[in-house]
């Protein structure tokens, strides 16, 4: 499975970490960690921009993060018009782990609060993509 099939649009059909989407479509939101100087990232990296190794290994966001920055956007970039209104994220995992990504539209606007508790979850988009998102625990 190939990177054109993760988000609303992807500008991409290839990377050298297309193991995101299969990992995505196993249920699993995962990100990488170099084994030389153990730097976390998310999104994932095949490479480290610390120490410059590829010996990566990955690794799965798991638990309840925090939130601890968002924003809702009225605008958007070409091929994303029809999300808006759509809530970009931050939320922190293990203290060491930041995941962007967008909130669920479940989440009610009045109901979102900086330090609220979140799960990161793959999501399901029409034709046949696949993307991740944050949801109430």
């Amino acid at each position: 499975m190939g990177f054109e099939k993760f988000g609303t649009v992807s500008f991409t059909s290839q990377t050298k970490v297309d193991e995101f989407v299969e990992r995505l479509s196993q249920g699993k939101v995962s990100g990488t960690k170099c084994k030389k100087c153990d730097a976390a990232y998310f999104p994932p990296r095949a490479d480290c921009c610390g120490c410059l190794s590829s010996d990566m290994d990955w690794f799965d966001v798991v638990g309840t993060g925090r939130l601890i920055s968002y924003s809702t956007l009225s605008y958007a970039p070409t091929g994303f018009e029809e999300d808006l209104p759509y809530t970009a994220a931050l939320v922190r995992f293990n203290d060491d782990i930041q995941v962007f990504g967008r909130l669920s539209k479940a989440i009610k606007s009045e109901d979102i609060a900086l330090g609220m508790d979140l799960l990161v979850s793959p999501v399901k988009l029409p034709c046949d993509r696949i993307s991740y998102e944050f949801v109430r625990p």
